[in-house]
């Protein structure tokens, strides 16, 4: 097996191997990738932590051995629950500007560094501790540190991010594997009956009337709900849906209620 890394800040993962072809994700620095496929310009990944798979330019790729790797799936890596940072390759002039949900491999705190391979990468910015009293209080930190960012089909930044992703980084800050596709979050978790069951964190999938699940978001209090629609925004919930105030209309339909802890 031929395993990589992304060590840049982000690398968008297409659908085909061009650079006009539809981004379906994207790979956050820090992020270790399976090689399926090499081809003259690209190379067709398999993303290690969620087993989500497309085409990145090869020029992107930085190789790391299978001893990496090993470690690398065996160790709790950190994720950076900062918005931005920068971190700067030992030797190099160039600043990385990273974002939330990127991976620091091997981090060690006192110094502030990481390891890649040989390679040592320093972080400038400051990494904060975060004081929870619960984890539904967590996600919710999460999710409004997205509120606002522009709606972006296959992003997972707050650069710009769809709703499946939206849902699947704020768990995976808070220490929780979500699928990175839709059709694979409604499939997982226990179904909950009615609204009124449900709790901060816990997600609510809706649909059209084929019966296709199209949208996701993040439960809040008082009837509200964190989404990915336009730009993260927040909406108010019922058992029919999503009621937008600024357009005073319903502007998706309740299909499914899940919970994941």
């Amino acid at each position: 097996m031929t395993f990589g890394i992304a060590d840049s800040s982000i690398i968008p993962m297409r659908r085909e191997k061009s650079g006009r072809s539809e981004m379906v994700s994207q790979l956050l620095f820090g992020e270790v990738y399976e090689v399926l496929e090499f081809e003259d310009k690209w190379l067709n990944i398999r993303l290690l932590h969620d087993g989500s798979c497309g085409w990145i330019d090869r020029k992107s790729y930085k190789e790391v051995g299978t001893e990496f790797v090993e470690r690398y799936r065996a160790s709790d890596q950190l994720i950076m629950s900062e918005v931005f940072n920068l971190v700067v390759k030992k030797g190099d002039w160039e600043n990385k500007m990273i974002v939330a949900g990127s991976v620091l491999p091997f981090y060690d705190a006192y110094a502030k560094k990481l390891m890649i391979g040989e390679e040592e990468y320093v972080v400038r910015g400051f990494l904060r501790e975060v004081g929870i009293e619960s984890l539904r209080e967590l996600l919710i930190q999460y999710a409004l540190m997205f509120y606002n960012a522009p709606y972006r089909w296959g992003g997972r930044t707050p650069n710009g991010v769809d709703s499946a992703a939206l849902v699947q980084m704020v768990y995976r800050l808070a220490g929780m594997a979500l699928p990175r596709y839709i059709e694979q979050q409604v499939a997982e978790g226990q179904t909950l009956s009615f609204l009124e069951e449900a709790q901060s964190g816990d997600l609510a999938f809706f649909g059209d009337n084929s019966g296709a699940i199209t949208h996701v978001g993040i439960l809040w209090e008082q009837g509200r709900i964190i989404h990915a629609s336009g730009k993260v925004r927040v909406d108010k919930i019922d058992h029919h849906g999503i009621f937008n105030e600024e357009m005073k209309r319903y502007t998706h339909t309740l299909k499914v209620l899940k919970q994941f802890f």
